[in-house]
């Protein structure tokens, strides 16, 4: 089985199965949830998840699974630009979004421990070179340590494997940017506008990059091509146009009590250390206990601050 495995901790979502290499993976990978996630579930579940996350099953990011020979893609409907980001790959040359303007981007984030990113990056490789003045991939390494130490290490995987695209270390804050990066591998497509248009948590089937590449690039695809209003699950900012939540029960509220828990939803933090808000934290990780027991505590709270407020008398009539 073909899923990230702890060497010290039995099964777990995104600890590696077989290192290369004694660098850690980065602790945005894996939140804190996740060990209160692994005591709750059955371990039949657990290895269900882990394949979901890891990248075993061939899904796109709407679970469809996809066939070359009868397939629709999706993109999203009136994508917001990416965020703008600079990073410096292992030869210490500088890469800047904003260079990569009319050129379609896909962003690989993986790590050298993360065998099923190790396996894509083949595929990878026959598609930048088949696209190369059009498409720009770059591999953002999870790879946690200092640069003198991550940097060599990347660099010697570049060699070995004959990657024909620029790799780079994704500090804390870019990974941020994206809204956070849950599982590996993880993989981002730009139109040539710039614009966030596309996601995929887990390896999926190499044809589906290339044919959405090709779609973009205005080449002829043997496929369907639909679009998608993003909710969150794109750009984790744009969580702020959902009006339900995966698990959080907004049912028995009052239409304005209902904006004011959304709102709070989409201004508070979670505290499960995955630096988004409440409301991006229950779409990109539903599984999250934490937000899950936060979300439900504010329905709670204004809930009994209403009825709280209904049951005051009212006061006399002059």
């Amino acid at each position: 089985m073909n899923f990230c495995q702890s060497r010290n901790e039995g099964l777990g979502l995104f600890r590696p199965l077989r290192p290369l290499i004694t660098i850690e993976r980065s602790h945005a990978v894996r939140p804190p949830t996740v060990n209160k996630v692994k005591q709750a579930m059955p371990a039949v579940m657990r290895v269900v998840v882990a394949f979901v996350l890891c990248g075993v099953l061939l899904t796109t990011s709407s679970g469809q699974q996809f066939d070359s020979g009868a397939a629709t893609i999706r993109f999203v409907k009136n994508p917001e630009p990416a965020p703008d980001f600079t990073v410096r790959d292992v030869d210490g040359n500088s890469i800047a979004s904003g260079k990569l303007r009319g050129k379609v981007v896909l962003l690989s984030f993986w790590a050298t421990w993360c065998q099923p990113c190790l396996d894509e990056i083949l595929d990878l490789i026959g598609i930048q070179a088949r696209y190369t003045d059009r498409l720009q991939i770059i591999g953002l390494s999870l790879d946690y340590g200092p640069p003198e130490l991550v940097n060599p290490v990347l660099k010697r995987v570049v060699q070995e494997r004959g990657i024909n695209y620029p790799v780079a270390v994704a500090p804390d804050d870019l990974q941020a940017k994206f809204g956070g990066i849950l599982g590996l591998p993880t993989t981002i497509l730009l139109d040539q506008a710039g614009r966030l248009v596309q996601k995929h948590v887990g390896v999926v089937n190499a044809s589906l990059y290339e044919t959405q590449i090709r779609a973009l690039l205005n080449l002829r695809v043997a496929a369907k091509v639909e679009f998608f209003e993003d909710n969150g699950q794109m750009f984790a900012p744009n969580a702020k146009r959902v009006k339900e939540l995966p698990g959080v029960d907004l049912s028995k509220l009052a239409p304005g009590q209902k904006e004011a828990v959304l709102r709070l939803l989409n201004e508070r933090k979670c505290s499960c250390a995955c630096r988004m808000t409440l409301a991006q934290c229950r779409i990109t990780d539903s599984i999250c206990v934490v937000s899950l027991k936060q979300a439900a505590d504010l329905v709670s709270k204004i809930s009994a601050e209403t009825e709280n407020q209904q049951s005051l008398p009212k006061p006399l009539a002059p």
